[in-house]
């Protein structure tokens, strides 16, 4: 069959508007592989780290590593023998858009992706605020709203109750929690109502590339991943029997826990911050009301490695309190399996625990500060 001048005209367009537009793919996924380089640096492999998934990691949920003995928030541990496993952590760097003058509850360099809008008269917080209720419902990440008023150098939260008008706006979702990363769908969501809500109040919004935003939520996932680890001890009858309830509220108390609303008893620092938690081994929460007709087979002592400000030091309070408690009820400290505690263990745990937090420092996420809180909840 012969082709037509026009016929091969056309053809030949299509086929180099195919090859540009492959080129243009091409380039734009070697340029996102370089940026992601730029932002994340690489981490070594973790000779105590353990690659067992969470539960409903399927779902979307992160895979945490473990270290023997430590367990993810909700689990209980079941060993105590550490395994050489090779697992690799990104370190997250701080990007250069900054966000000074916020708070950081509400936006983090780290933590956030923060987009900015002016608005050519000031606007009422109601109207932002209902301008976003079709679609902020729809995000499963924390979502925080600023006001600056002109002349001001501080950024303020906007909560539903403020009634004040700004011009000076932000809007700042989470990218990463203990659910794993926010994803590109949600993130295209929170672009578009962003962009909604900046063009209903006559203002104009630029967006960054959303294709590196998702791979810098992904390496700060991996990171938080691989030192998201909470240390777990406890403390059970010696002869195999239970504890009364009637005598562990006193002794609990007297070795300065607080029984609180959740089921279990709490050691705080002076700043109110948890040091670590003291729950029933069994599945009965330790209610004010009923704990003096329990009677339980043991106690769980956990300490949340990333949450907490001084590691080491609520590691060694919590062991003491453990010794404490098992002194007094008749009890002795032990792994999951029922073994006696070894000394090596407990050094064990505790180098771990510095060497964590050691790796969250120089990652800029502190631990027990108000970012790590956030990343880790």
């Amino acid at each position: 069959m012969a082709f037509s001048e026009l016929q091969i005209a056309l053809i030949g367009a299509g086929a180099a508007a195919v090859a540009l537009v492959w080129g243009y793919n091409l380039r734009q996924d070697r340029k996102h592989r370089q940026t992601a380089e730029k932002i994340f640096k690489g981490g070594d492999g973790d000779a105590l780290l353990t690659g067992n998934a969470v539960p409903g990691a399927d779902d979307g949920l992160r895979r945490e590593p473990q270290f023997a003995g430590e367990t993810q928030a909700g689990e209980t541990s079941t060993d105590l023998v550490a395994e050489p496993h090779e697992a690799a952590a990104t370190q997250p760097a701080a990007p250069t858009d900054a966000v000074p003058g916020m708070p950081p509850q509400c936006a983090d360099e780290i933590a956030d992706c923060v987009l900015r809008f002016t608005t050519p008269e000031p606007t009422p917080a109601p109207a932002v605020q209902a301008m976003q209720t079709a679609w902020a419902g729809e995000l499963s990440k924390s979502l925080n709203w600023l006001a600056k008023a002109d002349g001001d150098e501080a950024w303020r939260c906007i909560g539903a109750d403020d009634s004040g008008r700004y011009r000076n706006w932000a809007v700042a979702l989470q990218l990463v929690d203990r659910r794993g990363p926010v994803s590109d769908g949600e993130l295209a969501r929170f672009f578009d109502g962003v962009q909604a809500v900046a063009q209903q109040a006559g203002a104009t919004i630029e967006l960054p590339s959303r294709g590196e935003l998702v791979m810098r939520a992904q390496s700060l996932d991996e990171f938080c991943a691989a030192v998201d680890i909470q240390f777990v001890l406890h403390v059970v009858e010696v002869g195999g029997g239970v504890f009364a309830g009637t005598k562990l509220r006193g002794v609990a108390e007297a070795a300065g826990l607080a029984l609180e609303g959740d089921g279990v008893f709490r050691a705080r620092d002076d700043d109110g911050g948890e040091l670590f938690t003291v729950a029933n081994l069994g599945a009965e929460r330790l209610e004010a009301d009923s704990i003096k007709s329990l009677a339980t087979n043991g106690l769980t002592l956990s300490i949340d490695v990333p949450r907490v400000t001084d590691g080491k030091l609520a590691f060694d309070r919590m062991l003491a309190t453990a010794r404490q408690l098992a002194g007094a009820l008749g009890g002795v400290l032990v792994d999951a399996q029922r073994t006696p505690l070894a000394d090596a263990m407990i050094d064990a745990i505790r180098a771990r625990t510095g060497e964590l937090q050691a790796r969250m420092n120089e990652a800029g996420i502190v631990p027990g500060s108000t970012r790590a809180l956030r990343l880790f909840s």
